[in-house]
């Protein structure tokens, strides 16, 4: 039997191809695919990514030989496709760190684009001219190809690539923080594609009970009842910030661990949803009071998917209570559509590093001062909710962060990284000293009810909290979500001000109830919700999305739903 090669160079000589159509046609394909095999190399990095890529590339001719029936058009188009994917994907990765996934298709985010092109004023116009060019040059090649392919075989070639993406998506699922990396740009792309359809398909873009026979009451219809004056409350998201003193063999300096104790003289535990990275996940749980877990697969894009849809939350318990709701944000108000997210659960005014005038990581003292500066401009009848956000003890921990600050600082003598981490959170704790006093000093007549939670563990505590554990070993520690790797704290301070119920700070508390304490804590009456919340972390001793496998978030959801405070999931 000749060889499918041989095969096929008898029938395009018996055909005449070389005679009638010359080599420069058959050249042109072969350079398509050539060009195809060079991006992959450059852009793909391991076995499976450049499988993928390959099944995807056979998937996408296929696709186009259906349409057209000329290999040559098809394999141009295919390739100005994957190009276009690939710069969007380095533009967005650039832009905010994160590559393009198949959820940018299913989760249509405007907030996104125009964020790219006030970044890159150039996208646009630079996309109207690749357009004037791209098309004529394919439609001269589809004039130009004169070979044609059965649309049976190559339907039957992309089922068959289909099916390869399927299985090897099923085998080798990427997961959510490959998405911080610059490569695979392709692969991917359609591996999150294939595990997006089948979440979709199995629970929908958020995990809830089909239906309840329980009812919340009416929001709208439940006034607040504050018991006495109202304070100001401010939320500070300390970023990457936990008690580093549940690492063994750590030397921390004299006097570590005031900064996690509260007011009245206790350290309180706070369970997160994410390690080492997504700080997006626990501003979801506080500012909400729900998990960014319910969405499964869809957590990492959870303030994506919330944005718009999403009413129930803190910012707007607070509203209802007559308080001003504010937000002071590191970065872009784009990145992952926080602005967005926030303005649905109620912040009025969000204020992001555009709008400070800053463009870099600044060190906490510069938040706590605009902070500062808002509530002197703001203040008036009203009480005000300020959600502030701090980045300097961001990663990575491999360089000095501003050595002009800290100058007295002395290292304890652990490695790099976590001296400077430490660093870091001396600065931040002297930061937050000065705060308090400013307080006092330009407000002395106002009260203030200060509420400090790390969002996650710096992403080296997970390489340490048990050394010599395999990359595998924690990677199983992380799945089946071991709390020593989501610990963090949390931790309330008073100014002219003393709370009159603290029955929801718990000394271990999952991050979604954190609203709660707020609430309570400032004297402030509960919403149907939010009472109906309460009951649950009472039935389940202060967790949330673990109590019951589920079970519990996944009804509360579905009355969030049936209550009309969760749209459109």
């Amino acid at each position: 039997m000749p060889s499918p090669v041989s095969y096929l160079g008898v029938r395009l000589a018996a055909t005449g191809v070389f005679q009638r159509h010359g080599v420069l046609r058959i050249g042109l394909i072969a350079a398509v695919h050539l060009a195809a095999l060079t991006i992959m190399l450059a852009t793909e990095v391991d076995y499976v990514a450049r499988v993928a890529f390959l099944l995807t590339w056979g998937l996408i001719n296929c696709f186009w030989i259906v349409v057209l029936r000329r290999p040559l058009a098809a394999g141009a188009i295919s390739l100005a496709i994957f190009t276009i994917l690939i710069l969007l994907s380095q533009l967005k990765h650039n832009a905010l760190l994160m590559t393009v996934s198949f959820v940018d298709v299913m989760v249509i985010d405007t907030e996104t684009f125009r964020f790219l092109l006030t970044v890159f004023p150039q996208l646009q116009r630079n996309v109207i001219m690749i357009g004037l060019i791209v098309l004529p040059v394919l439609a001269l090649l589809w004039m130009f190809d004169p070979f044609r392919i059965r649309r049976r075989a190559a339907a039957a070639g992309g089922v068959v690539c289909l099916l390869g993406i399927s299985m090897l998506s099923a085998s080798f699922p990427t997961e959510p923080w490959e998405a911080f990396f610059g490569d695979n740009y392709v692969s991917k792309f359609v591996r999150s594609g294939a595990m997006a359809v089948s979440e979709l398909a199995s629970h929908g873009l958020l995990d809830s009970d089909s239906a309840s026979p329980d009812q919340l009451k009416s929001e709208s219809g439940t006034a607040c009842q504050p018991a006495g004056k109202r304070p100001h409350i401010v939320m500070v998201f300390d970023e990457s910030s936990f008690d580093i003193r549940a690492v063994p063999g750590v030397k921390v300096p004299p006097g570590y661990g005031k900064h996690f104790r509260s007011f009245d003289g206790q350290q309180r535990n706070f369970i997160v949803e994410g390690a080492g990275g997504p700080s997006w996940y626990t501003e979801y749980n506080v500012l909400t009071g729900l998990s960014a877990l319910s969405y499964g697969r869809f957590a990492y894009f959870v303030t994506r998917i919330a944005a718009g849809r999403v009413e129930r939350g803190l910012p707007n318990a607070l509203k209802r209570c007559g308080y001003q709701t504010f937000t002071l944000y590191p970065t872009s108000g784009a990145f992952l559509s926080a602005k967005s997210f926030q303005t649905t659960t109620g912040v009025e005014r969000f204020i992001d590093s555009k709008e400070m005038g800053t463009n870099k990581v600044e060190p906490d003292s510069f938040f706590y001062d605009r902070a500062a500066r808002t509530i002197g401009r703001e203040t008036g009848d009203q009480p005000m909710f300020m959600f502030l956000y701090l980045a300097a003890n961001h990663f990575p921990w491999d360089y000095k962060y501003r050595p002009d600050l800290m100058t007295n600082w002395r290292a304890p003598g652990n490695e790099p990284r976590v001296d400077e981490y430490l660093r870091r959170q001396a600065m931040s704790a002297r930061a937050y000293e000065d705060f308090v006093d400013r307080l006092k000093r330009d407000f002395p007549t106002e009260s203030f009810l200060l509420v400090r939670f790390g969002d996650h563990q710096p992403d080296f505590a997970s390489t340490l909290i048990e050394p010599g554990l395999s990359e595998a070993e924690i990677g199983r520690r992380l799945l089946s979500f071991d709390p020593r790797y989501f610990t963090t704290y949390y931790a309330l301070d008073t100014i002219n001000y003393n709370p009159p119920n603290l029955t929801s700070a718990r000394p271990t508390l999952d991050a979604a109830y954190l609203p709660l304490v707020v609430l309570e804590a400032a004297g402030l009456s509960l919403s149907p919700s939010f009472a109906e919340q309460k009951k649950i972390m009472e039935r389940c001793q202060g967790q949330f999305y673990r109590c019951r496998d589920g079970a519990e978030a996944r009804r509360f959801n579905r009355l969030l739903i049936d209550a009309g405070l969760i749209k459109g999931l």
